[in-house]
């Protein structure tokens, strides 16, 4: 049974100030930025949740914590979240939205959620607001329609990448304008503009496909996350140039177009760090020199 009370409603009651503490969390955890943001972040959710470890037992600040690590792409977190919402545990309990949650951790392989998911019903098309990152459904509604179709379907995927939508939309903005259909002099494609060397790498069959494209684009952005340790400039010189230039180089190449890219990227942004996912892969041999280098 769905119930209409919605802890996620945009705007309204403890969930805007939720909302706004995720911001302010992230900015924070962007400067001291740690591998495993995304599990700390739960770690400490579950304190809130249960009151352990010296915390007090905070429902509404458990939920904020889970949420923004299940943005990060915590299966754990995003479990924990919607078996709260399913319950009621301190909060009004919302089946629709726990259903999202169970199905973010489910396409991640818990059985658990698989199971759950079945008991709560179908989840709703739409992200929950906690999803969101500060670009915001404000800027979002002002998009023009089709922008706002991208727009919905990054901050669909983006959790599953570990991704904050924000700078998969500066990318988008950057490569193509939003353009699904762009083809660039080098045969780059789609949205978020893969070579066919990408597209095959991570297993981008249709590149003119919004979806298919985006989860390339993001597949390509995690793996950059992991391999130059989260540092913004780098991953965005290697999206433009290719990991190997920027380890030639020791850092953002010195081509034009590439420091135009790297810049624009970062105005997109607005952050110098995003949390990775250590695991992906080893960090790149040359990163101790670049990050020495007078380039960067």
């Amino acid at each position: 049974m769905k119930h209409s009370t919605n802890p996620f409603r945009p705007r309204t009651g403890w969930m805007l100030g939720a909302v706004l503490s995720v911001a302010s969390l992230s900015a924070s955890a962007m400067e001291q930025q740690s591998p495993s943001r995304a599990a700390d972040l739960r770690v400490e959710a579950r304190n809130f949740e249960h009151g352990e470890n010296g915390y007090p037992r905070t429902p509404e600040k458990a939920v904020e914590l889970y949420c923004e690590a299940a943005r990060l792409g915590d299966s754990e977190a995003q479990y924990n979240l919607g078996w709260m919402l399913a319950n009621g545990r301190g909060i009004p309990r919302d089946d629709s939205t726990a259903a999202y949650f169970f199905s973010m951790a489910a396409k991640q392989g818990d059985k658990l959620a698989e199971r759950m998911l079945k008991q709560v019903g179908e989840p709703p098309q739409k992200a929950p607001q906690c999803l969101f990152d500060s670009e915001g459904e404000d800027i979002a509604a002002a998009m023009p329609a089709d922008q706002r179709k991208i727009h919905e379907l990054v901050t669909k995927l983006a959790p599953e990448y570990g991704i904050y939508p924000r700078l998969a939309m500066a990318i988008i903005r950057t490569e193509s304008n939003f353009n699904p259909g762009a083809v660039s002099p080098k045969n780059a494609q789609g949205l978020m503009q893969l070579i066919p060397e990408t597209a095959e790498r991570f297993n981008v069959r249709k590149p003119f496909d919004p979806e298919q494209n985006i989860r390339g684009g993001m597949a390509y952005l995690r793996w950059l996350l992991a391999y130059f340790k989260g540092n913004v400039a780098l991953v965005a010189a290697a999206y433009n140039a290719g990991e190997g230039a920027v380890n030639r180089y020791a850092g953002v190449p010195p081509y034009a177009e590439t420091k135009g890219y790297v810049r624009r990227i970062r105005e997109l942004f607005q952050k110098d760090e995003h949390p990775f996912d250590p695991s992906i892969t080893t960090p790149s041999p040359e990163l101790p020199r670049i990050l020495k280098s007078r380039l960067m």
